[in-house]
């Protein structure tokens, strides 16, 4: 077998280990068997296998232990063991370097990350030798502005969700698309998402799907006050402004992974990023299969 990738970073569910530093080291790790077996596969096929330094879930000492920027610069291809959200934060971070990933569920739903668990072997095989779909997801770059000035940035590859405090009442938002006022409106929240967003947070508040291929957003009021206030599809070469005009303790988090504390007259820009992220998916994979799959459609039918 040709390999077409020779050093894969095998990235586990590294986001456990900033959890249990804020919670004072309860619980704590313990390597993951599952994890070194795959990694045992990938060498068995020829790959240089590298871990990402620090991530607890790997046995010590069994790999070369890279920085995230050593794994951009050095590694062709990134193994993700974990859920979406494991995805979704290594992807933000990876993407300034353009490494392609691939995702085995660990998770529940797994949207990004598709390749069941029981069957990674035989799916592995022919895309580590180039047997592959490949797919560019877009990103989100979020700024906090407050009186003219960033006060925090992030990326976000699902969606930016303003909300209101956890014991407070409704929010009131001005909202701006490009250079046009929309409206003022008074909810829960209001999330911003991408195509990839589409399937999560903003498809529970009624947002619609919005296919990968399609370059837009979808903007997804949160239990409105006002009935007639409905998720509208955004074209994503256009920039959202969402003021905070009224409203306790509201936040703005970024991929539920970054929180921002927002003040009356705050701003919260979202703009298409430059960058995007690289999904490899097996020869004959269908965004629509997953749907299939994922939400249960066609129950009962052949």
């Amino acid at each position: 077998m040709t390999l077409r990738f020779r050093h894969v970073a095998l990235i586990g569910k590294y986001q456990q280990n900033a959890v249990r530093a804020q919670t004072g080291g309860v619980g704590a790790a313990t390597p993951d068997s599952m994890l070194d077996g795959i990694g045992e596969f990938l060498k068995a096929q020829g790959c240089e296998v590298s871990t990402l330094q620090g991530d607890e879930s790997v046995p010590p000492g069994r790999y070369a232990e890279l920085s995230l920027d050593d794994i951009g610069q050095h590694c062709d291809l990134g193994l993700v063991v974990g859920g979406d959200g494991t995805m979704l934060g290594i992807g933000r971070q990876l993407a300034p370097y353009g490494v392609p990933l691939i995702g085995i569920n660990r998770g529940r739903l797994g949207f990004i990350t598709d390749i069941p668990l029981d069957h990674y072997q035989s799916t592995l095989v022919p895309m580590l030798s180039g047997e592959y779909e490949e797919e560019r997801r877009s990103l989100m770059l979020g700024q906090v502005l407050r009186e003219g000035q960033t006060v925090f940035e992030a990326l976000a590859m699902n969606d930016v969700v303003v909300n209101r405090g956890a014991t407070s009442g409704m929010v009131e938002l001005r909202v701006s698309v490009g250079r046009h006022f929309v409206a003022n409106q008074r909810a829960d929240g209001l999330i911003i998402a991408t195509a990839t967003g589409s399937t999560a947070y903003a498809l529970s508040a009624g947002g619609p799907l919005l296919h990968p291929a399609v370059s837009g957003w979808v903007l997804v009021p949160i239990a409105p006050h006002t009935l007639s206030n409905r998720p509208i599809v955004l074209p994503d070469d256009e920039e959202v402004s969402i003021e905070l005009v009224a409203g306790r303790d509201a936040s703005a988090n970024f991929d539920m992974q970054s929180l921002a504390t927002l003040a009356h007259g705050d701003r919260i820009v979202v703009r298409r990023s430059h960058m995007n992220v690289r999904f490899l998916h097996p020869k004959g994979w269908s965004y629509f299969d997953t749907l299939r799959k994922k939400l249960h459609w066609n129950e009962g039918g052949s």
